[in-house]
């Protein structure tokens, strides 16, 4: 090794070559350094640099060692900067242990635990799914027999659910909606047309708050060919001004044919001003096919709203489909959309009949309204036609859910039913019915099916209405049934330009006895505009300006 040399010397004796002679060097090559020894009594103090930490000479580290030593250096900063990351991470969002993960189609809490509950996942997949981050992207066993057509309930305690430690009950998924009153959002409410009364959420500030409110009005694609959507729009408005809401506007839309979504969407735009939109309305009333629509409108221009789509929500004929709040990322601009649990409500025929005959209750078609009138009634029981002039003193059985008994119409008196196609109608004399109902129960008569007719408790609520009329060029009114339908009752059928009795100076009255199952709610409403006769006998309402100004505009 070269000797190190003293580069801190204060002074240096100058080498005079006829003093020494050193001797000849073997390499010419070769440097020889030759130092003087100096007197320190003579000469100031040295200043010495400090020896190597890492030692010098044979102590010296190798190449390897530095280069190991290196490595574990580099090694420490990368644990360190993950720590620091992770750490941040969790300060923005909380502890990371505590996240928990839904299922995209339903919304509820992953778990590997109960095989029978929503959300449940197989744990070889979980795990897999939780090794690659990959949570967001499970689908719950549950959901996967719902998007097969299977009919799984998740709601217990609602009706004619049995329930079980496993299930949902309704007051659980109400108590999931109570936040938003203490929240600053959009509402977007949804109401079925098919459906209006039974499906409106009379109660909706419960949830809502003060929160402003858009109203859609689904399933427009159903109403009967002819329909004048002026006439329906206006109807619409009129209910709602009823209910005292402060409703910002108002939506007709189908989200099968994507009719009136654009306008939905410009309006959320419009009002949501940084605020987050929920989806809110009864049990399958179709939230989720409406987002499932906005998210096919928009996913063309918008990568957010095309990556979501990937992880839409389930569809489903079951209520309760949706037992958790789904988050979505919708606009490309910020803000989050919510498909919520649908509030279920007792007074509905899906809370009575078993999930079996739940898809009996969804129209699937276009609604063609069946009439019944004096000779309808007669050609089905030509025996008795020596007894009846009118539809007085028949019953009609809408399904096993529903009778009608005709106590006093007149001759010319037309009963259209507008329902699913799945619920048939009989028409029975009255004085027969009692017998024909226990006989057909199960067989014509269905809803209920099954072993549900073993249980099922009849129709022990009866309503009797006094419908009173003043223009027989019109319809009386609707007779709602909720969760099924409505009834439109004419005075004179439509397809009768005059009546021919001279009944109608006498008496202004037309009178039925309504039986339904327990709990099931009967609305008597202003008749519905629909078809091409509803554009000719629908009459608009004077307005006053102040009305004018405060009455939300429509759509469609």
């Amino acid at each position: 090794m070269t000797p190190k040399t003293l580069s801190s010397l204060t002074s240096f004796t100058p080498f005079l070559p006829h003093q020494f002679k050193p001797p000849k060097p073997i390499n010419p090559n070769r440097t020889i350094i030759i130092c003087k020894s100096i007197n320190p009594q003579t000469q100031p103090e040295l200043s010495v640099s400090p020896p190597d930490p890492h030692g010098s000479g044979p102590a010296a580290p190798t190449r390897g060692d530095i280069f190991l030593e290196r490595q574990q250096i580099l090694a420490a900063n990368v644990i360190e900067k993950k720590n620091n990351k992770k750490k941040k991470k969790e300060k923005i969002s909380g502890v990371l242990k505590g996240v928990s993960f839904s299922c995209y189609g339903c919304g509820a809490p992953l778990q590997v635990v109960e095989m029978d509950a929503p959300g449940y996942v197989d744990p070889n997949t979980y795990e897999l799914k939780k090794k690659h981050r990959q949570l967001r992207t499970i689908l719950c066993g549950r959901c996967r027999l719902l998007s097969h057509g299977h009919m799984i309930t998740a709601v217990g305690g609602n009706g004619g659910y049995a329930g079980g430690k496993q299930f949902v009950t309704a007051v659980e998924l109400r108590e999931k909606l109570r936040h938003l009153r203490h929240e600053k959002a959009l509402i977007v409410k949804l109401v079925d047309i098919v459906d209006f009364n039974g499906s409106f959420l009379a109660h909706v500030r419960d949830l809502a708050g003060a929160n402003p409110i858009i109203l859609v009005i689904t399933k427009a694609d159903l109403l009967p060919k002819g329909t004048d959507f002026n006439c329906v729009g206006d109807w619409v408005v009129e209910a709602t001004m009823k209910k005292k809401l402060n409703v910002l506007s108002v939506h007709i839309t189908s989200s099968k044919s994507l009719v009136g979504i654009t306008g939905v969407v410009s309006e959320i735009q419009k009002e949501k001003k940084g605020r987050d939109v929920y989806i809110l309305g009864a049990a399958n009333v179709g939230k989720s096919a409406f987002i499932n629509a906005v998210l096919k409108m928009l996913s063309d221009n918008d990568p957010v709203a095309a990556m979501a789509r990937k992880y839409k929500p389930i569809q489903s004929a079951v209520p309760g489909t949706t037992v958790g709040p789904i988050q979505i990322n919708v606009f490309l601009g910020g803000g989050k959309v919510y498909d919520t649990p649908g509030v279920h409500l007792h007074h509905r025929q899906a809370a009575v009949v078993h999930s079996q005959d739940l898809p009996a209750l969804a129209p699937r078609s276009r609604l063609r309204g069946q009439s019944f009138t004096q000779e309808v009634a007669l050609d089905q029981w030509v025996s008795e036609k020596m007894e009846f002039n009118s539809l007085t003193g028949f019953s009609v059985f809408w399904g096993g859910l529903v009778r009608v008994d005709i106590l006093k119409v007149l001759p010319e008196t037309c009963l259209t039913f507008y329902g699913p196609k799945a619920v048939k109608l009989h028409i029975v004399p009255t004085n027969k019915a009692d017998e024909f109902y226990k006989k057909e129960l199960g067989g014509f008569l269905t809803p209920p099916s099954g072993q549900q007719v073993q249980d099922w408790a009849g129709l022990e609520t009866a309503r009797q209405l006094q419908i009173t009329f003043d223009d027989t060029q019109r319809p009386a009114c609707d007779v709602a049934i909720s969760g099924l339908g409505w009834i439109t009752v004419e005075p004179v059928s439509q397809t009768l330009k005059e009546p021919e009795s001279d009944l109608v100076q006498e008496t202004r009255v037309i009178s039925l006895d309504v039986h339904v199952p327990k709990a099931i709610e009967i609305f008597v409403r202003p008749p519905l505009p629909i078809g091409k006769f509803g554009s000719e006998w629908y009459q608009y309402r004077d307005l006053t300006e102040k009305e004018e100004e405060t009455r939300p505009k429509w759509y469609f």
